[in-house]
């Protein structure tokens, strides 16, 4: 239906007078009894309360959920986070767990203190003969270094074999336990000389010993000096007990569990075969052999 313009230009002049009248009637009775527009407004609201509740219920679950979501996001970060840093922790704890181990064995070195005439340098043990018939191990330490075959294999403890082969850089130590080895020791307390016999046991056996000879469980056991092999003195165990007439010897140190040694020249050669007896020797190493004898 098509409004002719006298029509919509009386309503437009109509429009603004009504506008102020509505205006000032709300005004009026705003002021004449405000407690109708309070109870109107309350009747409102409480009418479009469950509309609201039901509007707001999927918007309230809604941002929960992306709440949680979020959250677990974070949590799945930060256990990622830690278990990096975990997995660091363990590797530095088992770095210090070697490195004290490390440190201890060296300590236990500083123990010995040898003849000042003597010459010596720490090595690692990097392999164990590990069989039934054979009582050695291998050092990282070899003619490189200074080292020469009928060399006094020690640790702080005391004496645990000499060194039997040379190779560029690595030796190899016949420990007191070889079935090979033999070495001329005495009783401190009596000073009876007897020989030292590996049998492939833990505990090597006393030889050539008056049968008379008033030993008693206790008794240290030191090099005797004969053949010129070892110098006298050097401590090498006690003795632990008699069986089947037989004396056994306890070595002062663990042979089990050798992780440093210390090599020492005591610039003697006696009863080593003329095979055994090392050319002039090479001067020791500066490097990482010798790094712990010249930090001492």
């Amino acid at each position: 239906m098509r409004v002719s313009p006298p029509v919509k230009a009386a309503a437009q002049r109509l429009a603004l007078p009504m506008l102020v009248f509505v205006s000032a009637l709300l005004m009026v009775l705003g002021k004449a009894d405000i407690l109708v527009i309070d109870k109107t407004r309350a009747v409102v609201a409480d009418a479009l309360a469950p509309v609201m509740e039901a509007v707001a219920a999927p918007l309230t679950a809604a941002s929960q959920a992306l709440a949680t979501a979020e959250n677990a996001v974070a949590v799945f970060r930060e256990n990622a986070v830690l278990r990096e840093d975990n997995a660091r922790l363990l590797q530095w704890q088992e770095v210090a767990r070697r490195l004290a181990s490390e440190n201890a064995a060296l300590r236990d070195l500083t123990k010995l203190v040898p003849d000042q005439s003597a010459t010596s340098l720490s090595a690692r043990v990097i392999g164990d003969s590990g069989g039934a018939f054979l009582r050695n191990v291998l050092v990282d330490a070899g003619a490189k270094d200074g080292v020469a075959r009928g060399e006094a294999a020690m640790t702080g403890e005391g004496l645990i074999g000499r060194v039997s082969e040379v190779g560029g850089r690595t030796a190899r130590i016949l420990l007191l336990t070889d079935l090979n080895s033999h070495i001329p020791v005495m009783i401190e307390r009596t000073s009876e000389r007897a020989l030292l016999d590996g049998d492939n046991s833990n505990e090597p056996r006393l030889s050539f010993l008056d049968s008379k000879s008033p030993v008693t469980p206790g008794d240290r056991i030191v090099t005797s000096g004969s053949g010129g092999v070892f110098p006298p003195g050097l401590p090498v165990g006690v003795v632990s007990g008699v069986a089947n007439g037989i004396l056994r010897v306890a070595p002062y140190a663990d042979l089990s569990r050798l992780d440093f040694v210390r090599l020492v020249d005591y610039g003697l050669e006696g009863l080593l075969p003329q095979s055994a007896i090392p050319p002039p020797r090479a001067p020791r190493a500066k490097g990482r052999a010798a790094a712990f004898d010249a930090a001492r």
